[in-house]
């Protein structure tokens, strides 16, 4: 990476990890997918039990992958016989995993969801949230994470899921209702009452979408 923008990433990950501490959330810099691995599992205890939405971010760098292969319990809802019940056991676990679809420079977190146990995990029942944000999702306002949220995270997920709404055709927002719409559920992360239970690991990096 150029070295230029490392230290642009740098600089912009202090100043949302200062945001993130003023709203009772712990924030942490990653200047690679190396050290964001070794963070989170340093927040992670053996024998916990672990879950997550749908976070590609986790698996881009490689956290999934330990987690399977170490000695926690985690929960893979897709290799579940019982999908929902995989699900359900997130609202009891010690550790979710997630990802923003956005975060803005002061630390407020956006997502998006179409079933909607992502973000209803995010926002109470887990004792801990670890966050994997790449660079690449950080807005300097929340009408811009907004945006990104709606116009580059929702188009690209609901390709990737082969779902029939017109911002697969289109690349952007539509503002449908259509039967297959992913955008079901916003949910703007901008206080944690509970103070330890949000880490956010910012990725020198591009991950997710």
């Amino acid at each position: 990476m150029n070295e230029n923008i490392f230290k642009r990433n740098e600089l912009l990950a202090q100043k949302v990890i200062k945001g993130l501490q003023s709203r009772n959330m712990a924030g942490y810099y990653a200047p690679s997918k190396e050290e964001a691995l070794k963070l989170a599992l340093s927040l992670i205890p053996e024998d916990s039990t672990v879950t997550m939405g749908g976070a590609m971010s986790a698996h881009e760098i490689g956290l999934v992958d330990a987690l399977k292969n170490g000695r926690y319990n985690f929960i893979d809802r897709n290799a579940s016989e019982d999908r929902r019940a995989a699900m359900l056991l997130a609202y009891d676990a010690d550790v979710f995993l997630s990802s923003a679809n956005a975060i803005t420079e002061d630390g407020m977190m956006v997502n998006i969801d179409g079933n909607s146990n992502r973000v209803s995990a995010i926002a109470h029942g887990p004792k801990k949230v670890v966050f994997i944000v790449g660079m690449n999702k950080v807005c300097s306002d929340l009408d811009g994470a907004m945006k990104r949220a709606r116009n580059v995270a929702a188009p690209i997920n609901a390709q990737r899921f082969g779902l029939s709404t017109p911002c697969t055709k289109t690349g952007a927002c539509m503002d449908c209702k259509s039967p297959d719409t992913i955008c079901c559920q916003f949910l703007i992360t901008r206080y944690s009452r509970h103070k330890d239970r949000m880490h956010v690991i910012l990725v020198n990096d591009s991950l997710g979408f």
